[in-house]
């Protein structure tokens, strides 16, 4: 099925690029000194010393990407994988459509391509000052719809597979599925027991922290997906 050809190359990039970005911002933010005397000199909200932001929070993705140069490489970045993500769920719901020999419009469309549509917005206004609390409030909001609608649209994707998974046993890893159901059970568990924290003020590095592994455990569901389907003719 060229869907499947098509999910398995979008996987790898969904995966690939956010990845690439944030860290390479993160790269850039610690390696500020390299750019000094040339036309991308590094603001000085997004310089910060060496760290691991994923073991000990020092700093945010935000602080990290959203000042020049990195807001070049994260924006863009954010927008293309937006782009990818509407293709794969769309690729999903004519495959998950083939599967059934129904024609329908599948919730984990309507999630996906919303959570891609919030991470377009997100990275959109990443970087723009106004100095108004609703402005930031809107700011939030953006960014946990798109996780929520994310988390929500990979874990009726997941169910719909395992329903189907005698059907296309020939088609998929059966060990991938598993590790998929994991990854969401997961991703649900800590929103949920780490939103009080999230909702209180303080414990700035545990949010930092807990935002660059959460981010990455959002796109590893997409490294599963390349391994989830077999190679097809």
């Amino acid at each position: 099925m060229i869907e499947i050809t098509q999910i398995r190359k979008l996987s790898l990039w969904i995966f690939i690029i956010p990845l690439l970005a944030i860290n390479l911002c993160l790269f850039i933010s610690q390696n500020h000194h390299y750019f000094e005397n040339t036309i991308f000199v590094v603001d000085q909200i997004g310089r910060s010393n060496f760290s691991i932001p994923y073991l000990d929070g020092s700093l945010s993705i935000s602080r990290a990407s959203r000042t020049f140069p990195q807001y070049l490489i994260f924006k863009p970045s954010m927008w293309l994988t937006a782009l990818f993500l509407y293709y794969y769920w769309s690729n999903n719901n004519i495959l998950v459509n083939k599967l059934n020999s129904s024609n329908l419009n599948y919730k984990f469309k309507l999630f996906g391509i919303l959570s891609a549509i919030f991470l377009a917005i997100h990275s959109i206004f990443l970087g723009i000052k106004f100095d108004l609390q609703i402005y930031k409030l809107f700011r939030r909001v953006v960014l946990l719809l798109f996780i929520i609608f994310e988390i929500i649209a990979q874990g009726i994707l997941v169910y719909h597979f395992y329903k189907l998974k005698g059907k296309i046993s020939k088609l998929i890893n059966k060990n991938i599925l598993i590790l998929k159901i994991l990854l969401v059970s997961i991703l649900a568990l800590v929103a949920v027991s780490s939103l009080p924290i999230l909702l209180t003020k303080g414990n700035t590095h545990f949010k930092h922290a807990l935002e660059w592994n959460y981010f990455v455990g959002v796109i590893l569901f997409y490294l599963l997906s390349r391994f989830f389907w077999r190679r097809t003719t």
